[in-house]
C-alpha cells in the first residue's frame, strides 16, 4: 500500500462536466480531501437521454459509493428484448436473465439522466457546482492553471478535468480539435421520452428493424415511453449543416420505414427536447496533458451503441482519483493510464464490431441479425458472443481513504 502522506490535501481541481464521468470523479476526489469544483455549461442537470444498462465493474464503483439503493430504486428489471416486424408481431429475441446469470445478478436498466442526477445529489453539498458556464481558455504554468471562464471570472486551480463528453471542449482547448482524435462508426442516434404513448409493453424493450434504421421504444414509469432512434449516415451529412432540424431529420428518415413509426413521430410533436448525435468513438494516446486529463466519454468514448460508456465513465473516474490521492499528478496521470489504456482499447474494439449489429444495412443483415439475436436464449451462447463486452477484465484497485 503506497502512502498518502506526500499528496497535499488542499489541491483545487476544476472539473468540467456534469454527466456521469464528472460527479463521480468530484465524489471520490472530496473523499481524499482535493478541494472540488464542477462546472457544466447547461443551465440545470440534463435530465433527457435513454435507457442504458448498467453492470460490470461501474456497478461495482457504485457500489462502493453506496448509491447502489438509489439506482435499483430509480432503475428497470428489463424482462425481455423482442424484435418485432413491420405488423408488430414477435420474430426473435430473448429473456434478459440470461444476462442477469452471467453477471450473478448485478445488472439493472436506468435511464442515464437518472443516474447522472443519484451521482450528483450524492457530492453537491462537498463541492462547489457552477451551472450554466463553461471553459473558454486554458493557461498552465509550473504553479497551477488560470482558466478563462465564459461567464464568470477567471481563476486559478492546481488542476483540470475534462469529463465533458463526446465533444469535449477540455479537450480541444488542451489537445486540439476533435476531429484529430474522433472515430466516426457511420450512425445517428437520436432519443426522447414522450407521454401517454400507447401501445405500452411493461419492461420489455421492443426493437424494430429495416434496412439501415431502428427504432425501439420502452415504458417507463409515470406513463413515459423512451424511443430511440438509430440509423445509417456513412457520409455524416447531417453533421454537416450545424442548422439542421433534428425533428425533420427523424421525418425524413423513418416517415416510411414502416411498423409504428408515423405514430411514434406524431407523438414526438409534444417532445421538446432532443437527443441527437452522430455515433462516434474519441481515440487518443494519451489522456493528460501537463496539468490536464480527460476522463469518461472525453477521453475514451466507446461510443453510445457500445452500452457501457457510463460504466466505464464511472471506472475512470474512480481510478483517476485514486491515483491523485497517492501521487503528484504527474505520476498519477502516469499511473491512471496504465491501468486502463488496453482495458479501454479492448472495449472500443468490441464495441465496433458490434455496431453493424443496430441497425443492419439489409433485410439479409437483419434476418442474420435477429437469428444470432435467437442464440442468445443459451446462456452459454450469450457468454461467448458478448465476452468482451459483458465482462470487465480488470481489477479495480483498493485505494487507501484520506487520513
Amino acid at each position: 500500500m503506497r502512502s498518502t502522506t506526500a499528496v497535499p490535501r488542499d489541491k483545487s481541481v476544476l472539473i468540467s462536466g456534469m454527466g456521469i464521468a464528472g460527479p463521480t470523479l468530484a465524489y471520490w476526489l472530496t473523499f481524499y480531501g482535493f478541494k472540488t469544483t464542477l462546472v457544466e455549461v447547461a443551465p440545470a442537470l440534463r435530465t433527457g437521454g435513454y435507457i442504458i444498462d448498467f453492470w460490470g465493474r461501474g456497478y461495482d464503483v457504485a457500489e462502493k459509493m453506496g448509491i447502489l439503493p438509489e439506482i435499483k430504486l430509480a432503475g428497470y428489471q428489463v424482462k425481455e428484448l423482442r424484435l418485432v416486424n413491420s405488423d408488430g408481431r414477435p420474430v426473435d429475441g430473448f429473456n434478459t436473465d440470461v444476462f442477469r446469470s452471467a453477471t450473478n445478478g448485478r445488472f439493472v436498466s436506468i435511464a442515464r439522466g437518472d443516474l447522472a442526477k443519484i451521482i450528483f445529489e450524492k457530492v453537491k453539498d462537498r463541492c462547489e457546482a457552477i451551472l450554466g458556464d463553461s471553459i473558454d481558455k486554458i493557461e498552465q504554468d509550473e504553479g497551477g492553471i488560470r482558466v478563462e471562464f465564459e461567464r464568470g471570472e477567471a481563476r486559478r486551480f492546481d488542476l483540470v478535468v475534462g469529463a465533458d463528453g463526446l465533444h469535449s471542449a477540455v479537450r480541444r482547448l488542451a489537445f486540439g480539435e476533435q476531429q484529430r482524435f474522433e472515430k466516426y462508426l457511420g450512425y445517428v442516434v437520436a432519443a426522447f421520452t414522450v407521454d401517454g404513448y400507447r401501445p405500452r409493453d411493461e419492461d420489455v424493450y421492443v426493437s424494430y428493424s429495416s434496412p439501415g434504421k431502428q427504432v425501439a421504444r420502452f415504458a417507463m414509469r409515470n406513463d413515459r415511453t423512451m424511443f430511440l432512434f438509430v440509423f445509417a449516415d456513412p457520409q455524416g451529412r447531417y453533421f454537416q449543416n450545424r442548422e439542421s432540424n433534428h425533428k425533420d431529420i427523424l421525418r425524413t428518415e423513418f416517415a416510411e420505414a414502416g411498423w409504428e413509426c408515423p405514430r411514434i413521430l406524431s407523438a414526438m410533436e409534444s417532445c421538446g427536447d432532443i437527443y441527437f448525435d452522430r455515433v462516434s468513438q474519441i481515440r487518443m494516446d494519451t489522456w493528460s496533458r501537463g496539468r490536464v486529463s480527460l476522463v469518461g466519454d472525453a477521453a475514451f468514448c466507446p461510443s453510445l451503441l457500445a452500452g457501457q460508456g457510463s460504466a466505464l465513465a464511472m471506472i475512470g473516474a474512480y481510478v483517476l482519483a485514486g491515483e491523485l490521492s497517492q501521487a503528484a499528478h504527474q505520476k498519477a496521470f502516469e499511473l491512471y493510464e496504465q491501468r486502463l489504456h488496453a482495458f479501454i482499447t479492448g472495449k472500443q474494439n468490441a464495441a465496433v464490431k458490434l455496431s453493424g449489429s443496430f441497425a443492419p444495412k439489409t433485410r439479409f443483415g437483419i434476418f442474420f441479425r435477429n437469428r444470432i439475436t435467437r442464440t442468445f436464449k443459451l446462456p452459454f451462447v450469450a457468454e461467448l458472443a458478448m465476452g468482451p463486452s459483458l465482462f470487465d477484465r480488470i481489477d479495480l484497485p483498493d485505494y487507501p481513504a484520506s487520513s
